[in-house]
């Protein structure tokens, strides 16, 4: 294999070539890992019932959390890597990837250790009941004891797709997708191993993944290698990496702390089929923004090794373009989910009351998600360009500054009503105060672009005309 193909394709190659090069599989990767979120919740539907539905809404915070950890160690050790092959510091780059092995295995020990000893506290601020109890127990002790394997995949795949190489990154989610779901219908189905079964499926998926990508880097297949000598931790780089990934971070575990006041508040006001609901839409939502994050993983390594490499012109072309396209998709999949939302319930359960109920709910969550595709791309801007302060701000206003006050406030007044139009107020002012740092941002990039023609200009002017007296 070149190693240098990727670097010379995202020097050289368009942006619309690249985009769709670099997005499709991101795009193919991410849906089959969301089929795999919705057979597993359909599986344990159809076989454990509504209850064992919410026991996995219960534990989707913790699982959150998990994701977050290697998000924020892989998508901000990505930016660096991307922006450091720009300005071609192949030390810097590989010295970041080997903190990345390194602060993965770390995170993972102790999350672990302080997750397990505490799993009664922990369901029991996660708003679990006496009937949902054991089963959230079950599924939960078995999927955190494999947290490395999690976090190991979630960051080494962030890390694969920064140096251009998105179909590694697609064939490692297609590798353990395609294991989950293979191995959810022997432990559910054919050994009725229950909500057990689809956290051991978990486990064993992701941990195939990780054998995948270790097998990748062993051999050589990455532009950038894991050498021994830069597995010890350098805080210059390791303090790089957590600020640009602490906006991942934080509005991963945002996300985790409101699905947590969620569930509580939706037990309380409505009961267990309510928060069964909850989680069918929550994997609905899951499915729909998986193609949104295909194009900004796409975004990501174009954006950030053009702006690394002083290529204002061809960081403009991506952003716009990308866009567009999420602005499309995200069109297309509010149309989709606001016309058909009961019969999406209907493919999770055929109970009546929980087809209504998650009907009506969806309907009013995803009112305005045709706003998503923007912000979400906004947010990869700034991570992507290394901006630490808007990268979190974008990625954690929409969660913390106005969604989470709505859903403290508004139940309070409306009930199950306030809950669920909490979601499209939230996403309405997020998306108007994206917008303002967006817009800020594109004119200094524009800024930064015009001073490089003018520059290059001058040079033009200034350099010596050749001697052709006597030709």
């Amino acid at each position: 294999m070149d190693n240098h193909k990727y670097h010379s394709s995202l020097a050289n190659e368009s942006i619309g070539k690249l985009l769709w090069q670099l997005s499709l599989p991101a795009g193919v990767g991410m849906f089959v890992m969301a089929l795999y979120n919705v057979v597993d919740t359909m599986f344990i539907g159809q076989t454990v019932g509504p209850l064992g539905i919410a026991a996995l809404s219960i534990a989707f915070p913790v699982q959150m959390f998990i994701i977050s950890l290697g998000g924020m160690v892989g998508l901000g050790g990505a930016s660096v890597i991307s922006r450091a092959l720009g300005a071609k510091l192949f030390s810097k780059a590989e010295a970041t990837l080997g903190n990345i092995v390194s602060s993965s295995v770390v995170i993972s020990i102790v999350l672990t250790a302080v997750i397990v000893p505490n799993m009664d506290f922990w369901l029991s601020a996660l708003g679990a009941t006496e009937n949902i109890t054991p089963l959230a127990q079950e599924y939960l002790s078995i999927i955190v004891w494999g947290a490395i394997f999690q976090v190991f995949a979630m960051s080494m795949n962030s890390a694969v797709r920064s140096e251009g190489n998105a179909k590694v990154a697609m064939l490692t989610m297609i590798i353990g997708a395609a294991t989950n779901i293979g191995l959810d219908a022997l432990f559910i189905l054919k050994l009725g191993m229950g909500i057990r079964g689809a956290a051991t499926a978990t486990i064993i998926a992701q941990a195939v993944s990780c054998g995948y990508l270790i097998f990748y880097y062993q051999n050589g297949g990455g532009m950038v290698k894991i050498h021994l000598a830069n597995l010890k931790i350098k805080w210059d780089i390791l303090r790089e990496i957590i600020a640009i990934g602490t906006s991942s971070f934080v509005r991963m575990v945002s996300t985790s702390f409101v699905m947590a006041l969620l569930n509580r508040t939706v037990v309380g006001l409505g009961g267990e089929m309510y928060l069964a609901a909850v989680g069918i839409v929550g994997r609905v939502a899951s499915f729909a923004i998986m193609p949104l994050i295909a194009v900004a993983q796409g975004l990501q390594p174009i954006l950030g090794f053009s702006y690394g490499a002083k290529r204002y012109d061809r960081s403009l072309e991506v952003i716009n373009s990308s866009i567009k396209i999420a602005t499309i998709i995200s069109v297309i999949a509010f149309f989709a989910i606001f016309f058909f939302s009961k019969q999406i319930i209907g493919i999770f359960s055929n109970d009546i009351e929980l087809v209504e109920i998650g009907g009506s709910v969806m309907r009013t969550i995803f009112l305005v998600w045709y706003l998503v595709g923007f912000q979400l791309v906004a947010s990869t801007l700034f991570q992507a360009i290394g901006k630490a302060r808007p990268a979190f701000l974008t990625a954690t206003a929409r969660q913390i500054l106005f969604l989470l006050p709505l859903l403290l406030i508004l139940p309070r007044y409306l009930g199950l009503q306030g809950v669920w139009i909490s979601y499209p107020i939230a996403d309405g002012i997020g998306f108007g105060f994206t917008l303002a740092l967006f817009l800020k941002e594109m004119r200094n990039l524009k800024a930064q672009h015009d001073l490089m023609k003018d520059a290059d200009k001058d040079i033009e002017i200034t350099a010596p005309k050749p001697d052709v007296e006597g030709i």
